[in-house]
């Protein structure tokens, strides 16, 4: 009964955009009709451009979220545990953390080109920090008389750092990937609408310079559509980390 008064806006909201759409309160080139932009859909993975596109934007996304994890986890917990990693790399985390990460679009581009190295570092340079600073808080919230009691019977740094802070910053941590990955889609599609031959972001902007906006709305809705269940699969992976805690 839960699950489905969630999906009721969802389904408030495509009878308003069907009704709009077919009283013509708003053109139609500006808001097609569901129903013609799930038969676009269907052309499009009929002829197989919405898998070919899609695989380039997924293997972008998926290397680049997967960087941003690695490292920025690394980084976090190394900046709350050893303190001069703290004041050397603080100040740049301070400087990049506001900076919109979509301005780092041309620079990628001019350093890698147009093929999928740039997207993907700039889904690693973007993910990167939310997972850092979520990793730091996390690592440096951990109990203090853990670490002591771990101390005091004979555990080294790195066994304190793997058996008590690693496991403290995971919280934070998971929370912040959390972000990053909704980060990485919109890095994704901002970079291939600007630099890119191939993927979700080029096919949605090729679709409406050439006015087939049909098509294009079934691509940006298949975009939106995978983030949500992007989101609901990492939701539903972070309970059960934390399936003891009830």
């Amino acid at each position: 009964m839960n699950r489905a008064l969630r999906c009721l806006p969802l389904l408030i909201l495509a009878l308003a955009w069907e009704f709009i759409s077919r009283t013509g309160l708003v053109s139609g080139s500006a808001l097609p009709s569901l129903v013609k932009i799930g038969e676009a859909w269907w052309g499009l993975a009929r002829d197989g451009d919405l898998w070919t596109h899609g695989a380039a934007s997924a293997w972008r996304v998926g290397a680049g979220l997967f960087c941003a994890i690695v490292i920025g986890a690394a980084l976090g917990i190394g900046m709350a545990w050893w303190r001069p990693a703290d004041m050397v790399l603080g100040p740049f985390v301070e400087i990049f953390y506001p900076l919109p990460k979509s301005a780092l679009i041309p620079v990628t581009a001019l350093w890698l080109g147009f093929g999928d190295g740039s997207k993907i570092l700039l889904i690693a340079l973007g993910c990167m920090l939310p997972v850092t600073i979520g990793a730091y808080n996390g690592a440096r919230s951990s109990d203090r008389t853990l670490v002591w009691s771990a101390r005091s019977m004979g555990a080294g740094r790195l066994r304190v750092l793997r058996d008590v802070v690693a496991p403290s910053a995971l919280p934070e941590l998971l929370s912040g990937i959390r972000t990053a990955l909704a980060i990485s889609f919109v890095l994704l599609i901002a970079s291939e609408l600007i630099v890119a031959r191939s993927g979700f972001g080029y096919l949605i902007g090729f679709l409406g310079a050439n006015g087939t906006y049909e098509p294009m709305f079934a691509v940006v809705l298949t975009v939106a559509f995978l983030g949500f269940v992007a989101d609901r699969l990492y939701q539903a992976f972070t309970r059960r980390v934390f399936a003891w805690r009830e």
